[in-house]
């Protein structure tokens, strides 16, 4: 009974991370009553690039990586979604097919809520709608540093931000190393590089003892260091 009532959006605690949290309490009980909960397995598919949504997926625990595929077949990982986050929100307000793929890098649960319900609060919810907008803004904002860092940034440089990015974020094991384990290919499509080229800066940073590694885990043994490569200081 008592998870229940946590489970129930009025009680979550999550959707103070999210546009959710400018619903009233009315919405938010019937948004509670409509919902499904799921949970995902690591590696499983959220959604594919070019689906047609029903509703979004509320984060609950967990976390996927949100990817696009170029013409010639790489995959190129745009973000991390983390607990709190809402995916897929663009795709069912503009009414189009998703731009990116979601999969779970590890597993996850996550609340799907319909997308009758979410056009609705936006329609009578001005704050609602408002809070959305501003969620938007600061994606594009991401998306256009992503950009920038991909232009203007070393390799180098961007691979120790993707590592300071995931130990600030994800934080760290009882043995220092951090939290959340990517595959050296998923740290090259953050990047935007090949999975050699990432594999041998790795192997260059722990060289120069800047990282510890224990197959995929990664520990910082030097944080100012690394922040300063990131800054090419």
């Amino acid at each position: 009974m008592e998870n229940d009532k946590e489970e129930r959006c009025e009680n979550c605690l999550v959707r103070q991370l999210n546009a959710l949290n400018s619903l009233n309490k009315d919405q938010l009980k019937r948004i509670s009553e409509s919902k499904i909960s799921k949970s995902i397995k690591k590696g499983d598919s959220i959604f594919e690039e070019g689906e047609k949504l029903n509703g979004v997926f509320c984060v609950r625990n967990g976390a996927s990586k949100l990817s696009k595929m170029s013409d010639n077949g790489k995959d190129t990982i745009v973000k991390i979604a983390t607990r709190g986050e809402v995916l897929g929100q663009r795709s069912v307000i503009t009414e189009e097919k998703t731009n990116l793929s979601a999969v779970a890098i590890n597993d996850m649960e996550v609340c799907f809520i319909p997308k009758a319900l979410i056009l609705e609060s936006i329609n009578t919810n001005p704050r609602f709608a408002k809070a959305i907008l501003l969620q938007m803004a600061k994606d594009l904002k991401f998306a256009d540093n992503v950009i920038v860092n991909i232009a203007q940034k070393t390799v180098k440089q961007r691979v120790a931000e993707v590592i300071l990015y995931l130990d600030k974020n994800f934080g760290i094991d009882n043995l220092g190393y951090i939290a959340m384990t990517l595959t050296r290919e998923d740290i090259a499509n953050i990047v935007g590089t090949a999975k050699e080229t990432c594999i041998r800066t790795l192997a260059s940073f722990k060289k120069q003892g800047l990282i510890a590694t224990d197959g995929k885990h990664i520990k910082i043994e030097k944080h100012k260091a690394l922040g300063r490569l990131v800054e090419n200081l």
